[in-house]
C-alpha cells in the first residue's frame, strides 16, 4: 500500500542528498523514480538537482508531473518531490490523489518553516496530510539539535522579518537550535 512521506530538515541537512541517494537505489533495483521539483527552484537550472555534497540529476517541473498521462504515471515506482516546502496546497492534494488513487509511493523532501518560524503552504499541508513525517536530523553550532532556519543579514544579525522565498542565497542561512535562532547568536564563526 503506497504512502505519502514527509522528510523534512533544515537547510544544510542533506535533504536534497537523500533524495537522490533514494532515487539511485530505485534505479539499482531496476524501478524507474521520477524525480521532481516546484519551477520556481531555478537555483541548480531548470529540469537538474544538485545537493551540496555534489550530487545531481535531471528532474522534471511539478507541472510536468501534472500534465503526465495516467498510463505513464503508472511505469514509476515512486515520485520524488524535492523542495516541497514551495508547493501548494492543491499541489499536495495532487500527491495524494496519486497515492490514492495510483497506488504511487511519494516520498517528499523539503524545509519545515522558513527563517521566522513560519510553515511554508506545502509543508503545512504535507504535515497535515502525510502518511508518514520523519525529520532529516542536523546540528547547531553548539552542538544541539538544528530546528530554524535563520537568515542574516551583511553585519551578521539574524533577520526574523522580510519575503518568505530568497532563492539563491544559501550563504545568507545557517541552521540553528531555538535557543540560539531566539537570541540571533551566529556562534563562534558568525555563519560562516
Amino acid at each position: 500500500m503506497a504512502k505519502l512521506y514527509f522528510r523534512y530538515g533544515v537547510m544544510g541537512s542533506s535533504k536534497t542528498a537523500n533524495a537522490l541517494m533514494v532515487r539511485y537505489n530505485y534505479e539499482e533495483r531496476g524501478q524507474e523514480a521520477l524525480l521532481v521539483k516546484p519551477a520556481i527552484d531555478q537555483r541548480d537550472g531548470a529540469r537538474f538537482v544538485a545537493s551540496r555534497a555534489g550530487l545531481s540529476s535531471p528532474c522534471v517541473y511539478f507541472s510536468d508531473l501534472q500534465a503526465m498521462d495516467p498510463e505513464r504515471l503508472r511505469r514509476y515506482a515512486c515520485v520524488i518531490v524535492d523542495e516541497a516546502q514551495f508547493l501548494s496546497r492543491e499541489e499536495v492534494r495532487y500527491l495524494t490523489d496519486l497515492v490514492d488513487d495510483y497506488d504511487l509511493p511519494v516520498i517528499c523532501y523539503g524545509l519545515r518553516a522558513d527563517f521566522a518560524g513560519n510553515f511554508f503552504p506545502g509543508s503545512q499541508e504535507l504535515m497535515a496530510t502525510a502518511d508518514v513525517i520523519e525529520e532529516i536530523k542536523t546540528i547547531c553550532w553548539c552542538g544541539r539539535k538544528a530546528t530554524y532556519n535563520a537568515r542574516f543579514d551583511d553585519s551578521g544579525q539574524v533577520i526574523k522579518e522580510g519575503e518568505q522565498v530568497v532563492l539563491g542565497a544559501n550563504e545568507r542561512y545557517i541552521a540553528l537550535c531555538r535557543k540560539h535562532w531566539k537570541t540571533g547568536d551566529l556562534g563562534p564563526r558568525g555563519g560562516r
